[in-house]
C-alpha cells in the first residue's frame, strides 16, 4: 500500500518544529533534513514567493535578463532560479548554508556557481560590486536570517543593480519587519540605494497556524521590497 501523503496539518508541524531549533547547527541541519520533502511542501503551503518576488524582478529588468549576473541567496533547492529562467534570465550564482539543499539545487543544472554559505554568521563569500542583481527570498524573516544581511546584499551588488527582497507580513513577524524597513530607510537616506518597488501581497503562503492568518483567511501576506543600488558613489 502507498504512503499517505503529507498534508497541510504535516507541513505546519514540520515548520514550527523549526522554531524550536535555536542554534546555527540545528537550523542547517533542520533544512538537511527537510531538503527532500522541501518542494513538496512549498506545493502544500502555496508558497508564491519565487514566482512573484521574480516577476517584480523582471518588471524592472526588462533588458539584457539574458546578459545578467544574478546572486540568489539563500537559494534552498532553486525554486526561485527556476522561475528567473523562465523569465529570461541565464546567469546565476546560488548560496545557502544547507549542503543538501545546495545538491538539490546543483542538480537542476541552473547556477553556473554553488557556495555554502551560513548567512548572518559571516559576510558573504564574494566580491563587492558583481552582481546585475541579488535576490533574497523566503529567508528575511524571524528566526531565519538576520535583517543586518540587506547590508551584504547591498555590498556586493553593482553601482545601478538591483537588490529584491522579501518578507513575511505574518503576526509573529512585525516586529522584524519593523526592523528590517528601518535599516532598508536607514540606508536609502545614506544615499546607498533608492526604492524602486515595494509590492504587499495578501496570498503570500498558507499560515503555520490560526494565530498567523488574518480575518478568515487560512493565508498569511506578504511583501516585495525592490531596491536599486546608488551609481554614484557616497
Amino acid at each position: 500500500m502507498a504512503a499517505n501523503p503529507r498534508t497541510i496539518t504535516d507541513v505546519q508541524a514540520t515548520i514550527l518544529s523549526a522554531h524550536a531549533n535555536c542554534t546555527v547547527e540545528d537550523k542547517i541541519s533542520f533544512y538537511n533534513t527537510w531538503s527532500k520533502l522541501y518542494e513538496q511542501d512549498m506545493k502544500i503551503l502555496d508558497y508564491q514567493a519565487p514566482l512573484l518576488a521574480s516577476t517584480c524582478l523582471a518588471d524592472v529588468m526588462l533588458e539584457d535578463r539574458d546578459q545578467a549576473l544574478v546572486l540568489d541567496v539563500a537559494c534552498g533547492t532553486g525554486l526561485v532560479a527556476a522561475q528567473l529562467q523562465k523569465l529570461g534570465f541565464c546567469n546565476f550564482h546560488g548560496l545557502d548554508g544547507s549542503e543538501e539543499m545546495l545538491d538539490l539545487a546543483q542538480s537542476k543544472s541552473l547556477y553556473q556557481s554553488i557556495q555554502k554559505c551560513i548567512l548572518g554568521a559571516e559576510s558573504l563569500p564574494l566580491s563587492s560590486d558583481i552582481y546585475d542583481a541579488v535576490l533574497i527570498v523566503g529567508a528575511l524573516s524571524v528566526g531565519q536570517v538576520p535583517y543586518t544581511t540587506i547590508c551584504e546584499l547591498h555590498r556586493v551588488t553593482k553601482p545601478g543593480g538591483f537588490v529584491c527582497m522579501t518578507t513575511r507580513s505574518n503576526v509573529s513577524n512585525q516586529l522584524y519587519k519593523t526592523q528590517l524597513q528601518a535599516l532598508m530607510e536607514e540606508m536609502e537616506q545614506k544615499r546607498l540605494w533608492v526604492k524602486v518597488k515595494v509590492q504587499e501581497i495578501e496570498l503570500w503562503e498558507k499560515a503555520t497556524s490560526e494565530l498567523e492568518s488574518k480575518g478568515d483567511s487560512i493565508y498569511i501576506p506578504g511583501t516585495i521590497y525592490i531596491y536599486q543600488k546608488s551609481r554614484i558613489p557616497t
